[in-house]
């Protein structure tokens, strides 16, 4: 066995600092490959350079930019299909969001908001009978999406942090088509009317958002009117889970800033 000395060892460090291939480094001195890898991982760990994947940052812990736009879809998806989970088996929690095979682009949008907010994390979807979970896993999920908790998210309360609101604020319209794209539709109604004895059918397009949390609901309400939408409150049955846009002029804004789904 050969025993390489501190003055070759110190040469191959040098010439690797200066960014030097290990397989050049090797051949230049005449020592085995692994034998320079080994030295290159201990005097990077020695100097806190140890290779390997740097743990994620936070912009709330950290102070990373976040994607406003992004984070605001994203929030809205949340709210509307979305929940936090951890498995004891994971090493991170994971944001879930469910999303009908019939829209395959908002399974898209989705992912792509996620990449966007979580740039080092990695995305997934999971196959479900007639839907996808889009997902990510984070150790900082709880950080950017407070209103996680046990139970139902319409049996607790939901209320935006003083930055969300900020957030939602500078990007509200991004914010509705989070919320529309998870709980919300566009449909074609139709009525009849009586026209010189003649009763005729007239079709119109019509916005709705169904969510059995009032403070949810609220906050769509409450960001529609930011942004000049016109809506009602109608009921399912008896209850008011139903927020309606369906004013022509209002219908027209949320074309021009949402759109259906797709």
């Amino acid at each position: 066995m050969h025993f390489h000395g501190t003055e070759v060892r110190q040469q191959a460090l040098t010439l690797l600092r200066d960014g030097t291939k290990n397989a050049d480094v090797a051949r230049k001195l005449n020592v085995p490959l692994g034998t320079i890898g080994y030295w290159k991982h201990t005097d990077r760990a020695k100097r806190g350079e140890c290779p390997g994947r740097p743990a994620p940052k936070c912009p709330r812990c950290d102070g990373r930019e976040l994607d406003a736009a992004a984070y605001a879809y994203l929030l809205g998806l949340y709210l509307g299909d979305g929940h936090i989970s951890r498995y004891s088996a994971h090493r991170a929690p994971s944001l879930m969001i469910t999303l009908d095979d019939a829209w395959p682009g908002v399974q898209d949008e989705a992912e792509r908001a996620m990449r966007r907010v979580f740039p080092d994390n990695s995305t997934c979807r999971v196959r479900r009978k007639g839907c996808h979970n889009v997902k990510v896993y984070s150790l900082h999920l709880a950080c950017l999406f407070p209103q996680h908790g046990p139970g139902k998210k319409h049996e607790r309360r939901i209320a935006l942090e003083a930055w969300q609101q900020k957030i939602i604020d500078a990007r509200p319209w991004e914010f509705i088509r989070g919320l529309i794209h998870s709980d919300g539709c566009r449909i074609t109604n139709w009525t009849t009317r009586l026209v010189g004895g003649e009763r005729k059918r007239y079709e119109y397009p019509r916005y709705f958002f169904t969510n059995k949390s009032d403070d949810i609901r609220k906050l769509l309400g409450d960001t529609l009117d930011k942004v000049g939408v016109e809506w009602t409150t109608t009921a399912r049955g008896t209850d008011p889970y139903n927020i309606s846009v369906a004013r022509k002029a209002s219908v027209a804004l949320m074309d021009a800033h949402v759109g259906p789904k797709h």
